[in-house]
């Protein structure tokens, strides 16, 4: 009986002690996250000037907005294109880096773009992609001398190829932090996994199949959330490099808002935000699933 008891103190001092050390980080996320969500949530109900309730008015305007359509489609794509390819690029540039000796002090170089401000990106992205800027004159110059065409003039960020110029500053900008992740999750494969196989006689591509693939489902999942959270801040390029109305193939969910802020046409734009927040819940919620299942 004096057993059960000190047992049974032990596990509520244990609760006691778990809800404490929860309760400074669950206050933060409910009074910055979740009290604001609740408020936004609020606001879709109603007019922006006078609070009137109008119901799910909000939400029937904004799927019929030819603006917001656009936006969510060149977001998605963005996303849907930018995601694959980043995960592959990191991982296919990790494996070889992890032979080095030296992949600890190779890989901080990786992480410079991180380290660069967002404008002095776009300049270099300017320089490179306007009518007059680098890749124009060095096109112009080898139609030139191969006497293949003419002059070159074309302002990539004002046609369809901004999209392309888009996806190139995303990879270039993340994809350092995406080989950092790879090259942990490799590095922490025991060694012993690896040796064992080969003295069974697997070769390279049979040891990266069978042993190092299945142990990075952790590193997988981590930078494909990642990854996708941070496709919704490529904004900060398209908008300094293009302002708030860019070629149309570039015309993010970022801009709208931005553009409904401007206007204070706040109802509208609380209503995407809860579309958007609760697309966003649902996709990190279906990717855990499915990591879950394949753990």
């Amino acid at each position: 009986m004096q057993g059960r008891k000190v047992r049974s103190l032990w596990r509520n001092r244990r609760r006691i002690s778990f809800l404490l050390f929860l309760l400074p980080s669950l206050a933060g996320v409910t009074l910055f996250v979740l009290l604001p969500f609740l408020d936004v949530m609020k606001r879709s109900l109603l007019t922006a000037v006078t609070g009137e309730f109008t119901g799910v008015k909000n939400y029937n305007v904004i799927f019929h907005n030819q603006a917001f359509l656009l936006a969510v489609g060149n977001t998605l794509r963005f996303t849907f294109v930018c995601i694959p390819l980043l995960v592959l690029l990191g991982l296919l540039i990790a494996f070889p880096l992890s032979g080095f000796r030296n992949a600890g002090l190779i890989k901080s170089v990786y992480l410079f773009p991180l380290a660069m401000p967002t404008a002095t990106v776009v300049l270099v992205w300017k320089m490179v992609f306007y009518r007059q800027g680098f890749l124009n004159l060095a096109l112009t110059e080898l139609g030139r001398i191969t006497g293949m065409w003419g002059p070159v003039t074309v302002d990539y960020l004002a046609t369809e190829a901004s999209f392309g110029v888009l996806v190139a500053s995303y990879l270039w900008k993340n994809t350092g932090y995406t080989v950092v992740l790879w090259l942990a999750g490799i590095l922490s494969i025991p060694n012993e996994y690896i040796e064992a196989a080969k003295v069974d006689g697997a070769g390279r591509f049979t040891c990266i199949r069978y042993i190092i693939l299945p142990n990075l489902k952790g590193s997988f999942y981590t930078i494909v959330i990642l990854s996708f959270l941070n496709s919704f801040k490529i904004y900060r390029e398209a908008y300094l490099v293009a302002g708030s109305y860019p070629q149309e193939d570039i015309y993010l969910l970022q801009h709208l808002f931005n553009n409904w802020f401007v206007n204070m046409e706040f109802d509208k734009m609380a209503a995407a935000a809860v579309c958007v927040g609760v697309v966003l819940f649902v996709a990190i919620m279906i990717l855990q699933r499915l990591w879950d299942k394949e753990a």
